[in-house]
């Protein structure tokens, strides 16, 4: 009962502010995956030019953040992304803005995010045959028009699993957040353990809502790998 009255809503419980933490690490996965993808298919993309410098800064790009340690990307986000800021900020003459924890948590994510999605995009991109650009170019499409109605519903079932993969990776590492303020489902829960002293209670319960996250997100990928193979389905 004296879990119970722990895990209740209201000022006797920590259910809000638990719950208010699983708000902020689903909103902050959500809004980094757009972005993560979006750089991450440039940079699979640039490393396919034909120009030898482009290529070469995003391989050097990806070799960087996939060095790094997440953790350290996020400070160097964080604090260095708040002194470019003020340097900009400053130079116009206008106030400082303050670079909020969400807003760099989401910066800092999304630049490791694309460093891997980038070459799962880049294996996709050479999993599909050159024949597929060349009968393209044969219809009279665009490179455009080829890469947007040819290529890329390819790609994305082709690229699914990896990427699934990529975006487990990024849900975990939101609890790294906690670090830098942001009061997501490792915070709020580190804080209840301290206050109430029933450590286990509490990062149990943290790993039960990873876990349940992780099972909403395998869930809604199985759908949409049914979607993106309707077509084979058909044949």
């Amino acid at each position: 009962m004296n879990f119970l009255q722990l895990l209740s809503f209201g000022d006797t419980g920590w259910g809000d502010e638990i719950a208010s933490g699983v708000l902020v690490t689903a909103a902050l996965a959500i809004a980094t995956l757009p972005f993560g993808l979006g750089l991450g298919f440039a940079l699979a993309v640039a490393k396919r030019s034909a120009d030898p410098a482009l290529r070469l800064a995003a391989q050097i790009y990806t070799t960087l953040f996939r060095g790094l340690p997440e953790l350290l990307t996020l400070f160097l986000v964080f604090y260095g992304g708040q002194n470019v800021l003020n340097l900009m900020t400053g130079a116009v003459g206008l106030q400082q803005v303050l670079l909020s924890s969400f807003v760099a948590g989401m910066i800092g994510l999304g630049i490791v995010f694309a460093a891997y999605a980038s070459e799962v995009f880049l294996s996709a991109f050479q999993a599909i045959p050159t024949g597929q650009w060349e009968g393209g170019r044969a219809l009279g499409l665009s490179r455009l028009s080829i890469l947007r109605l040819v290529i890329f519903p390819q790609l994305v079932r082709i690229s699914l699993p990896g990427l699934t993969n990529v975006w487990l990776n990024l849900l975990k590492d939101t609890s790294l957040v906690s670090v830098i303020g942001l009061a997501d489902i490792l915070r709020q829960t580190g804080v209840a353990a301290r206050v109430t002293r029933e450590q286990f209670l509490f990062f149990a319960l943290a790993c039960v809502l990873y876990l349940l996250l992780t099972f909403v997100s395998l869930s809604v990928v199985r759908r949409i790998e049914n979607w993106a193979r309707r077509g084979e389905a058909v044949r």
